[in-house]
């Protein structure tokens, strides 16, 4: 359907479902009550299905194509005479407000329909629904999904026939009254939600198989009347009730908005008082993403018997998604005592049995069970044995906390029999996976059964995007951090980008302006991010505010400067996300379409942002703040936020973004707009900043101790071009700090004197009054948080100091890649420091140190001011010294092709010692594709005596073959487990940590396909000598095709030393040289189509 009149369909649902919706509200505490008295009772999930005869198909008439468009809230998946449609996985439709927007699929059943009929004279459509986003538990945590849209599973679709003469018929549309082809009964899935999993009642999957065949099929028995049990209503079909609601999107909009703050109840619009109280539904849209698919099926990597009949089985890597038993389950045991949250107290009363899966990230270190308290579905835990965040009272008296998961939310699936089944326990053979739910985990206890099940495999769902970006170097710990952010991203794309798989699931604007830059990288998001810039657009108060989360979620809202705004920076991420995938992918109508909001946006920042920012207590010439007020800022750092800065600096990214869309639509009213704004905020900034004399950008009482600091103001080009110099030199004065965290402290205490006095000489320890402490460190670790890493490691890389950035990404102990990995880590974690009772294990908010390494430690990256991916740079830094780093390659995808690049140090010494003085050899591979373009940056010489050639293919290679080559031999090297090579363990007899060796596939050395001898053996052109290009700073543009660079006489050299690990660096910062990238202040200025420097 091209538009909402072409749906003849209207929304249906099952009778009691509408009834015990209506008869609940969500206002008050007993209310509340009844909410989760009237969910119960819509459970187990409805399915739905409709017959069509094949007369009715006209037969006489040739079928040209026929297509099943269909949706339903919360999820669905379609099948057809017993084969399944969907490819989808447990979130379809994706994730939106549906109270405004609502996606759906169409299937082409032609082949169904048209094939011979061998006798077949009915086709029946089945729909099976889950809960999702739109009828889930009504338990709030650190989300609120009371505040989503809300109403009983609910489905809308119809057949469209069209003929070869072009005639087209309308078939079994859900709804029309008495015509109405539509059946519903309740069926297998006794419970579904997104957080605290799925029950399946294997007995009625089995009794009602066949149940979306014509063979399966009855006719309705009874009538529409709602029956006082649900599980009366299994299996037994009844003609499904129109959707119905007395609310209209303007007053739900309205309520929300009274909510947010973003209306004056003074302006309240009166409405009568609805009967029937469910949200309205949206219009509806073809899906504008690809659906969330299982994209890797993983064996395990070991199963442990934890004795009782419970089964550890670890995966190897952390992800979100499901087991699925390809032989089904082991028979049940029944233990003396069920282990701690395994059991199920109502089936043990009624006698029957039952197996439970609890699904984890991490393990509890004093008890080796799953740490259930960091996978906590919205927060909800009481702290866990050993650790007491929250009191066990909390989550008792939380509505709706689910029963048998003991004071923690959890990530359960249960599958059980009843006693009455007539083929009895035999069934588990026949249980396969959950559907309409996800886990982030590693780790899957399955209870209580006398063998583990046999091939029990993981499947990571997420949307099913292409995944295009690459890295690779010779460096263990870099390539372990790309994998952390890679496998945390991920993790987190279940048709929105969430901050973690687990606790809130939500997509958080800050997370995706700090981490965007990765997933552009990584994936082809072109679909996906339209999309989240289109939820936000809808999300749009009236009043011009945007929200933190693309769906108003109250979450940090009293961070943000009141009036309906989210936090500054996280109600940025709308327009910013616009202008990068402008840069990616040249969508000029996304722009179009979404100017008038961003505009809007800006003038609502105009007339609020500073009498809101007074009201926060920020004074306007800030003598009186000392950093860190009310505001999220660079979240999680180790050292303190300075939080004007960030609120600050967004608003000059919002004008920005509005000049640079300006500027691409043809208006320009808006541009110069944007830009007033956007130069008004700088000089702000560079006043607040610059007037304490220093030359360190930082705010008048500032100890150069806050974040983000002078990288913000170096990376976004708000320091001025004279003064970019002596601010990065004075950068190089900040040094690290111990860390009182509790968690390291209790490490400390833990670990042998032999393994302490190791750290010691490492410096991985250091005095913090009478007592050891961890570290963080500046200039060998990271500290900064979500924001800061970005502007850090791309500020030294692009400012001549790249050796410092690889330092970071290559640095050991707390506050690395490393450290995450030490403790098992395989996602990124949400802190840099170890959390075992609240932050979470996989979630990417970190990871812009990712799209670092591809465009800075590889070197390719998208041009600056290109759009639509035309035009890459090509920019590889070098270490100082090879210890560092021999290698480094990278893939960087756009819509007309793949760019690549590796380099490699040649006539390295066999003695490893030399690596810091010997003269090298550097080669380079770069790959443009067809109808792009390059651009070649060198690096300035090491030495007078350095030259540089380049040559390209005469003729393409077959890159295919080498590239597939390739990832044979890295696969074989990862199976090999070459990568990062030791843990720590906690031996819970000796109450002691111990260092284990072994070795892990993370982090594996690979080398480029371009290195391959197939391409070696390539037809090249003469080498042309280039050595002034590299001399004089000058960039080389170039064509589509393959080429090769090569840099003689490379001179390596020693790293600096600094003062340690937490210490400074006096050799820059004492040093008169001021960098080889300070001749030409007015290279500084931010250009008005960079989309890399916006913000």
């Amino acid at each position: 359907p091209e538009k909402q009149s072409d749906w003849r369909g209207e929304w249906i649902v099952h009778p009691s479902d509408m009834d015990t919706f209506d008869k609940s509200t969500e206002k008050g505490k007993t209310n509340q009550i009844n909410s989760c008295a009237g969910w119960k009772l819509r459970r187990p999930l409805p399915l739905f299905r409709m017959k069509v005869l094949t007369e009715e198909l006209a037969t006489d008439k040739q079928i040209s194509s026929a297509l099943f468009v269909v949706s339903g809230l919360g999820s669905f998946r379609a099948s057809l005479n017993g084969v399944p449609l969907s490819t989808s996985g447990p979130i379809d439709p994706p994730f939106t407000d549906y109270s405004k927007r609502v996606m759906y699929r169409g299937f082409d059943v032609t082949p169904f329909l048209t094939e011979s009929t061998n006798g077949r004279n009915s086709h029946v459509f089945g729909i099976t629904m889950g809960s999702g986003w739109w009828d889930h538990r009504p338990v709030s945590g650190m989300a609120k999904p009371q505040l989503l849209p809300r109403g009983p599973a609910t489905v809308n679709g119809q057949l469209i026939i069209t003929y070869a003469s072009g005639e087209q018929r309308i078939v079994g549309e859900t709804g029309k009254g008495e015509m109405n082809k539509w059946q519903v009964a309740r069926g297998h899935i006794r419970e579904s939600d997104l957080f605290t999993g799925e029950m399946v009642d294997l007995d009625v999957m089995s009794s009602m198989e066949g149940w979306d065949t014509s063979s399966g099929w009855a006719e309705v028995v009874g009538n529409t009347e709602s029956t006082p049990s649900p599980y009366e209503e299994v299996n037994k079909w009844i003609k499904p009730v129109p959707y119905r609601t007395d609310v209209t999107l303007e007053q739900r909009v309205q309520e929300m908005a009274i909510k947010a703050k973003a209306m004056d109840r003074a302006g309240k619009k009166e409405f009568p008082k609805s009967v029937n109280s469910a949200s309205p539904i949206g219009y509806l849209v073809p899906s504008e993403i690809p659906p969330v698919m299982s994209v890797e099926r993983i064996a395990p990597d070991e199963i442990q018997n934890l004795g009782g009949g419970r089964w550890l089985i670890d995966y190897g890597k952390a992800m979100s998604g499901m087991i699925h038993f390809d032989e089904g389950l082991p028979e049940p045991i029944v233990p003396d005592e069920y282990p701690r949250a395994h059991g199920f107290k109502a089936a043990t009363a009624n006698g029957d049995s039952f197996i439970t899966v609890i699904y984890g990230e991490s393990l509890e270190m004093t008890t080796g069970d799953i740490n259930r308290v960091l996978v906590a579905g919205l927060g909800l835990h009481d702290g866990g044995p050993r650790h007491k965040s929250k009191s066990a009272t909390h989550t008792a008296h939380t509505f709706c906390f689910p029963d048998d998961h003991e004071a923690i939310l959890s990530q359960r699936d249960v599958y059980v029999i009843p006693k009455e089944s007539k083929k009895g326990k035999a069934l588990y053979a026949e249980a396969r996976q959950s559907h309409f739910t996800t886990h982030s985990f590693r780790y899957a206890e399955i209870c209580c059964t006398a063998e583990p099940p046999k091939n029990a495999h993981a499947l990571l769902y997420r949307t099913a995007i292409p995944e295009w970006g690459t890295f690779d170097s010779s460096n263990v710990l870099i390539n372990g951090g790309y994998e952390l952010v890679k496998n945390a991203m991920n993790s987190n794309l279940l048709s929105v980008q969430s901050d973690c798989p687990h606790r809130e699931k939500l997509p958080y604007g800050g997370d995706l302006v700090a981490d965007s830059p990765a997933a552009l990288h990584m994936y082809d998001m072109s679909a996906f991010y339209k999309k989240t810039v289109n939820d936000w657009l809808e999300a749009q108060w009236d009043n011009g505010a945007y929200t933190e989360t693309s769906i108003w979620q109250d979450l940090n809202d009293y961070a943000g400067i009141g009036h309906g705004a989210g936090e500054t920076v996280w109600a940025s991420a709308p327009p910013v996300l616009t202008v990068r995938h402008m840069q990616h992918y040249g969508d000029i109508t996304l722009l179009q379409k979404s100017i008038s909001h961003h505009v809007k946006w800006l003038d609502f920042l105009d007339k609020y942002f500073d009498a809101g920012m007074e009201i926060k207590g920020y004074d306007k010439e800030l003598d009186e703040y000392t950093g860190q007020k009310s505001g999220l800022g660079d979240w999680l750092a180790m050292r303190s936020r300075d939080t004007y800065l960030t609120h600050t600096a967004f608003v000059m990214a919002s004008g920005r973004c509005v000049a640079y869309i300006g500027r691409k639509v043809g208006l320009a009213s808006v541009e110069d707009k944007g830009m007033a704004v956007a130069k008004k905020i700088q000089d702000r900034l560079v006043h607040l900043y610059m007037k304490n004399g220093k030359d360190n950008f930082d705010f008048p009482l500032g100890s150069e101790s806050h974040t983000p600091g002078p990288e913000m103001g170096l990376y976004t080009r708000i320091v001025p071009g004279e003064k970019r110099c002596i601010v990065l030199k004075n950068w190089f004065r900040r040094s690290g700090h111990t860390w009182p965290g509790d968690e390291e402290r209790l490490f400390i205490k833990e670990m042998s004197e032999e393994d302490k006095q190791v750290w010691i000489e490492t410096k991985e320890l250091t005095k913090r009054g009478d007592e050891w402490a961890m570290g963080w460190s500046q200039w060998q670790g990271f500290n900064e948080g979500i924001f800061a890493i970005r502007y850090a490691m791309k500020t030294l890389s692009d400012m001549g100091y790249h050796n410092i950035a690889l330092r970071k990404a290559a640095g050991v102990g707390m506050a690395t890649p490393e450290y995450m990995m030490s403790h098992n880590a395989t996602t990124m974690w949400e802190s840099w420091w170890r959390s075992e009772d609240l932050y979470s294990r996989n979630h990417p908010m970190l990871g812009a140190v990712a799209e670092w390494m591809s465009s800075s430690a590889a070197g390719v990256a998208l041009y600056p001011t290109t759009t639509g991916g035309k035009k890459a740079l090509f920019w590889p830094r070098f270490p100082k010294s090879a210890t560092t780093l021999e290698y480094a390659s990278a893939v960087q995808g756009s819509l007309g092709g793949d760019y690549a690049i590796a380099w490699r140090f040649e006539e390295l010494p066999s003695d490893k010692s030399e690596y810091n003085s010997a003269v090298v050899k550097i080669r380079i591979r770069l790959l443009i594709p067809p109808g792009n373009e390059g651009v070649l940056r060198l690096p300035l010489p090491s030495s007078e005596s350095t030259s540089v050639s380049i040559r390209h293919s005469l003729l393409m290679p077959n890159v295919n073959d080498a590239r597939a080559v390739a990832e044979k031999e890295c696969s074989s090297r990862r199976k090999a487990r070459l990568g990062f090579h030791y843990n720590w363990n906690y031996d819970r007899e000796k109450n002691q940590w111990v260092k284990h060796l072994t070795g892990k596939a993370i982090g594996t050395p690979c080398e480029s396909f371009l290195f391959q001898q197939s391409l070696d053996d390539a037809s090249w052109s003469r080498e042309t000598e280039i050595t002034h290009v590299m001399s004089q700073r000058r960039d080389k543009e170039l064509s589509p095709g393959l080429y090769d660079i090569t840099i003689s006489n490379w001179q390596l050299e020693k790293e600096v030393e600094g003062t340690g690990r937490i210490g400074n660096l006096p050799e820059y910062y004492k040093s008169d040289d001021l960098a080889p990238y300070c001749s030409d202040a007015t290279t500084f200025e931010w250009n008005i189509d960079d989309a890399s420097h916006i913000i």
